[in-house]
C-alpha cells in the first residue's frame, strides 16, 4: 500500500515537473524560429491600435528587417505610377480603394492603406511607410518632443501650440481640396466638422496662454481625423503639388491685402480727421464775425527784428502748428526773444489766425501770413506743381514748395530755424543761433552718418541718375540730410541765388523724368555741397515711420520729428510716441471738446 503510494506521487510530481518546464523549452524554441518578418509584423499590429500625432507625413523610409533602423532612403515616384486625376494607379490586387464621384471626368481615388511591401534591391522584404508632408525632395526624421523644445528654446519661438494648430487646419484643408466638389463621404464630413470645431475653438488667439482648454481638447480629434485621412491618400506628388497651389494663392492674397493697406494708410494720410476739421470749422466763422481791428496780432514790432530768434513753420494744420508754436516757447529759456511766423495758404488763414488770437504766448511773438497773398511766387506756380503728376496732394502743395522763397518771404531777416510742422521742440534752442555756419546755407542732421545703417532717403533712390544731366552733376553718394529742423541763413542764400538755381531746377524736373514728386529730392540738388551737418541730437526722425527707435534717443534730442504718414493726430499714428505730441494739446479746449478731439 505505502509502495503504491510512493509510486503515485512519485508520477504526480512528474507530470507537474513536465507541465512546468515544457512550456518553456516551446517558448525558446518558438522564440528562436521567429524572423525578422514576424517580429515586423507584430509592431504594424500594435501600430493599428494608436494614432499618429505628428505632422502629416508623405515621404517614405525604409525599415530593415535586422536589428534597428537605417538611414531614410529617398523614394521617388515615376510619371507612370499616376493616371490623369493625379491619384496613384494601384499595382496591388489587395490593396482596398475608395471611389469618388467623378467630377469633370476625373476620378478620385483614395487609398485606406498607406503601408505596402516592396521589394529591395537585396531581396529583402521592406515596409514603405508614408510619414512627411512636404515639398522638398529631402527628408528630415522628426524630432522628438525635448528636441522641438529645444529648438524652439534655440531659435526663440513662442506660442508653439498656435502653430501647431494653424498648421493642422491647412492640412485639413489641403485634404478637402482633393475630396469632389459636394462630397458627403464620412471621411470628408468628419474632417470638416473637426476644421470648423478647431477653428471656433482658436478664433483671433495668437498666445498659447490664450488658448482655452476647449481648443486644446479639440486638436486630437483633429489630429485623428488627419491621421484617417493620411490613410486613404498617399499621393506625395500631387499632395506636394496642391501645398504649392495653396501657398502660391496666399502668397497672392497676402501681396493683394498688403496693397490695399498701404493705399488705405496713404489714404488716411490724406485725409483730415473730421475733429479737425468741426475745429477749422468753428474757428473759421468766429474769425470772420470778429471786427477788423480785432483780428490783429500783438508785438507786430519784433517781426523783422533781427536780434531777436526767428522761426518758420509752413502749416495748413491748426493742432499741428499749435503744437510746434507750444513745444518751442514752453522748452526756451527766453520765450520773450522768440518770435514765430506761421505761414498758411487761404484756405486755413482764418481758422489758424483766429486759434492764435484765442490762445495768445504771454511772451513769445506769433505772426500769421498767407502765402497767397505775398508777391513772391511765380503766377503760374500751381500749374508747374501740377506737372509733377503726383497723386498725393501733399507733393504738389505750394506750402511744401514755399520754403525755397524763404528770402523774398522774409526780405528783412537774416537767419531763421525752418520747422516742418509734424516735429515736437524738446529742448532750448538758443545754442543754434551761435553756431558757425562756416559759409554753408543750410544747417541740418545728416541721415547717412557713419557707424549707422544706410540712408533711408537714398538720393539714387528718389532722383534718376540714369539722366546724363543729373549724373554729370551730381553723385549718388553724396551723403542726404533731413527737412523738418533746419538752420537757414538768409544772407548767404540771397548771395548763392539758391532760389533762382531751385527754378532752374524744377522747370528741367517738368520737362523730364528726373526725380520723384515732392520738395526732398529737389532740396538736395539745390543745396548741393551747401549743408552743415549738425549733430544728429539736435534732430531724431523717424517717430511717424520707424516703430524701434530707442527711447534714451527720443528724450535726449531737442527736436523729435513724425516724418512719414503715421502722424501722431491720425489714428493710424504709432500710439507709443503719440504721448510726446499729445502734451502739448490743449485738450481742455472748449472747442476741442465740443469738436470730440481726444488724446
Amino acid at each position: 500500500m505505502k509502495q503504491s503510494r510512493r509510486w503515485q506521487r512519485t508520477l504526480l510530481l512528474s507530470l507537474l515537473s513536465i507541465s512546468f518546464f515544457a512550456p518553456l523549452i516551446l517558448l525558446s524554441n518558438r522564440l528562436q524560429s521567429i524572423t525578422p518578418v514576424g517580429r515586423r509584423e507584430s509592431i504594424e499590429d500594435l501600430s493599428n491600435f494608436r494614432y499618429k500625432t505628428n505632422d502629416l507625413r508623405l515621404n517614405a523610409i525604409e525599415h530593415e528587417g535586422g536589428v534597428g533602423l537605417k538611414g531614410p532612403r529617398h523614394i521617388l515616384l515615376k510619371d507612370g505610377d499616376f493616371n490623369e486625376s493625379g491619384a496613384v494607379i494601384q499595382s496591388n490586387e489587395d490593396e482596398k480603394t475608395v471611389d469618388f464621384p467623378k467630377t469633370d471626368g476625373n476620378d478620385f481615388k483614395f487609398r485606406e492603406e498607406s503601408q505596402r511591401r516592396t521589394e529591395s534591391s537585396d531581396g529583402k522584404d521592406q515596409l514603405l511607410t508614408v510619414i512627411q508632408l512636404a515639398n522638398k525632395t529631402d527628408y528630415k526624421p522628426p524630432l522628438s518632443k525635448v528636441e522641438k523644445s529645444t529648438k524652439a528654446q534655440r531659435d526663440g519661438a513662442i506660442d508653439v501650440k498656435i502653430k501647431e494648430i494653424r498648421d493642422k487646419v491647412i492640412q485639413a484643408k489641403a485634404y478637402l481640396n482633393f475630396a469632389p466638389p459636394g462630397s458627403n463621404s464620412q471621411s470628408v464630413k468628419e474632417l470638416r466638422t473637426r476644421m470648423r470645431d478647431l477653428e471656433r475653438a482658436v478664433g483671433d488667439v495668437t498666445k498659447d496662454k490664450d488658448l482655452s482648454k476647449g481648443a486644446l481638447r479639440r486638436l486630437k480629434p483633429m489630429e485623428a481625423a488627419l491621421y484617417k485621412a493620411s490613410r486613404i491618400f498617399t499621393s506625395c506628388p500631387a499632395m506636394a503639388t496642391k501645398l504649392r497651389a495653396m501657398n502660391y494663392n496666399t502668397e497672392e492674397l497676402a501681396q493683394a491685402q498688403k496693397n490695399q493697406a498701404t493705399y488705405l494708410m496713404h489714404l488716411a494720410a490724406r485725409t483730415t480727421p473730421k475733429g479737425q476739421h468741426c475745429l477749422s470749422m468753428r474757428l473759421t466763422s468766429e474769425y470772420f464775425a470778429l471786427d477788423p481791428e480785432k483780428r490783429q496780432m500783438p508785438n507786430q514790432e519784433n517781426y523783422n527784428d533781427p536780434s531777436l530768434s526767428h522761426y518758420v513753420v509752413f502749416s495748413d494744420n491748426v493742432l499741428a502748428s499749435a503744437v510746434v508754436v507750444n513745444s518751442t516757447i514752453s522748452s526756451s529759456k527766453d520765450p520773450e526773444k522768440i518770435v514765430f511766423h506761421v505761414v498758411t495758404d487761404s484756405l486755413n488763414y482764418p481758422s489758424i489766425s483766429m486759434w492764435f488770437l484765442l490762445n495768445i504766448p504771454s511772451k513769445a511773438t506769433i505772426q500769421i501770413q498767407n502765402i497767397d497773398d505775398m508777391d513772391v511766387l511765380p503766377s503760374d506756380f500751381d500749374q508747374l506743381l501740377m506737372k509733377q503728376n503726383s497723386n498725393d496732394p501733399r507733393f504738389i502743395s505750394t506750402l511744401n514748395h514755399a520754403r525755397f522763397y524763404l528770402p523774398d518771404i522774409f526780405p528783412g531777416l537774416n537767419k531763421v530755424v525752418l520747422f516742418d510742422h509734424d516735429v515736437v521742440v524738446q529742448r532750448d534752442l538758443s545754442r543754434l543761433w551761435s553756431i558757425d555756419m562756416k559759409g554753408k546755407v543750410i544747417g541740418a542732421v545728416e541721415t547717412c552718418q557713419e557707424g549707422e545703417e544706410a540712408s533711408l532717403h537714398s538720393m539714387s533712390t528718389f532722383i534718376n541718375f540714369s539722366d546724363a544731366w543729373v549724373a554729370g552733376k551730381f553723385s549718388p553718394k553724396a551723403c542726404t540730410w533731413a527737412f523738418g529742423m533746419n538752420l537757414v541763413d538768409l544772407e548767404e542764400w540771397r548771395r548763392r541765388k539758391l532760389t533762382s538755381t531751385y527754378v532752374k531746377y524744377f522747370n528741367l524736373g517738368t520737362k523730364r523724368p528726373l526725380w520723384k514728386a515732392g520738395s526732398l529730392p529737389i532740396g538736395w540738388l539745390t543745396f548741393y555741397r551747401q549743408t552743415l551737418p549738425l549733430d544728429k541730437r539736435w534732430h531724431v526722425m523717424g517717430l511717424g515711420r520707424e516703430s524701434d527707435i530707442k527711447t534714451v534717443d527720443i528724450e535726449q534730442a531737442a527736436v523729435i520729428h513724425y516724418d512719414g504718414i503715421m502722424k501722431p493726430w491720425l489714428d493710424i499714428g504709432i500710439e507709443k510716441y503719440k504721448r510726446y505730441w499729445n502734451r502739448h494739446v490743449p485738450y481742455y479746449h472748449s472747442y476741442l471738446q465740443q469738436c470730440n478731439i481726444q488724446a
